[in-house]
């Protein structure tokens, strides 16, 4: 069968996006397997809805995270200075292959199991400040200071320096309308930051992965400078801003639905697996970092001209009738092997080990603290981060 052009799709409401990808999404994915619509910078973009095509297409070579591959006149996104941009989202083989080589070390299972009790230690923590309250809002209290503190600790930041950094993230990711400017205040300030880390760190060099990452930079040369300093960052930014949202989406899941969490709260070792569903049925990223073809392609039936705009929507996929079955329900007993929250192929997440644990023992440790969670406000008034990019929360107010 030869390629098409999409049929005109329905209207896409972006305040409905922010508030509810998955129906927005869900009728495109109905309407057809590739769209055109405007991307996350307004410009036209590719979307691809339904799961096999997502999938297919996350693995496929041809279709570029390298920004040089964008066509003329397309696709800019975020403006970042060289030294934060050489990082493994705008990256292709061999440079990817590289770096991700130098640093996966750090996020094996085995290395990732070696944090397990001091993160159970930092949850328990955090929940011991909220408990004499009763009441709580669970990102501001314990999903957000949870995974800054573990990223922090694995990069070797100084307790005192982590609030700064949870502030500058959130900027990035989910910019202030009444602050035109914030964005780009806070990449300086991420860049001076960690200019000056870097060379302390240099100076006196301690048992962290940026210690290491320096060393791999001064001894081997095998990290241009930019290359260490946009790993640091992407570091940063991912296992801080992914872990966050899995976390509260993940609580606002379970108190949503009672049965589930009852079946939960009565066989806890059934937990780990949980995490793959939850993932799954409200995961982080609803649209995986964008592509651009090397060469013309045919996705679903539809061609993609090189150098244009790929958005593959992973909210559609996870919720596509022809793999998962009745999909818009929660089933802690569902096999969601296969889910695509934390990427396929070469640029799976790096940090998914850590990630799934982090969001493991969190949830493990708030259910066994408050047999009464429950959530403080109805579920449709949860305040959502007003972002294409990023499915989070807010905040999530709680009593116990």
């Amino acid at each position: 069968m030869s390629p098409t052009t999409p049929a005109q799709p329905p209207v896409v409401d972006p305040a409905e996006l922010v508030a509810d990808p998955y129906a927005v999404y869900g009728r495109l994915r109905e309407a057809g397997p590739v769209h055109r619509i405007a991307g996350t910078d307004g410009l036209p973009a590719w979307l691809v809805t339904r799961y096999d095509d997502v999938r297919e297409a996350l693995a496929d070579p041809r279709l570029s995270l390298d920004k040089r591959n964008a066509a003329p006149g397309g696709y800019h996104g975020l403006a970042l200075p060289p030294a934060l941009d050489a990082n493994l989202l705008n990256m292709d083989p061999p440079d990817h292959t590289r770096i991700r080589r130098l640093v996966s070390r750090a996020f094996t299972p085995r290395q990732t199991a070696r944090l397990r009790d001091p993160i159970r230690r930092t949850a328990d923590a955090l929940l011991d400040a909220v408990a004499p309250y009763g009441r709580a809002d669970l990102i501001a209290s314990y999903a957000a200071p949870l995974p800054i503190t573990v990223i922090c600790d694995l990069l070797g930041v100084a307790p005192h320096d982590r609030h700064d950094f949870r502030a500058w993230t959130d900027t990035l990711i989910a910019p202030d309308p009444a602050r035109p400017g914030g964005a780009k205040e806070a990449v300086r300030s991420i860049l001076a930051f960690f200019t000056q880390l870097i060379d302390d760190k240099r100076a006196q060099p301690a048992d962290d992965l940026l210690s290491a990452l320096i060393a791999v930079r001064d001894d081997e040369d095998r990290l241009s400078e930019d290359e260490l300093m946009s790993l640091a960052f992407l570091i940063l930014i991912a296992g801080y801003e992914n872990t966050v949202h899995l976390i509260g989406n993940s609580t606002l899941a379970l108190l949503s639905n009672p049965d589930q969490l009852s079946a939960l709260r009565a066989d806890p070792g059934r937990l780990a697996g949980a995490v793959e569903e939850l993932a799954r049925f409200d995961g982080p990223v609803p649209l995986a970092i964008r592509r651009f073809p090397v060469e013309d392609v045919t996705i679903g039936g539809v061609r993609v001209p090189a150098g244009e705009t790929v958005l593959l929507s992973l909210a559609a996929a996870h919720r596509d009738p022809r793999r998962f079955v009745e999909p818009d329900r929660l089933d802690l007993d569902r096999d969601a092997t296969g889910h695509l929250a934390l990427g396929h192929g070469i640029h799976y997440c790096l940090g998914a080990p850590l990630a799934r644990m982090e969001t493991e023992i969190a949830l493990t440790a708030l259910l066994d603290r408050f047999p009464g969670l429950a959530l403080d406000i109805a579920p449709d008034a949860v305040r959502r981060r007003p972002s294409m990019r990023a499915r989070g929360l807010l905040d999530l107010p709680v009593r116990f």
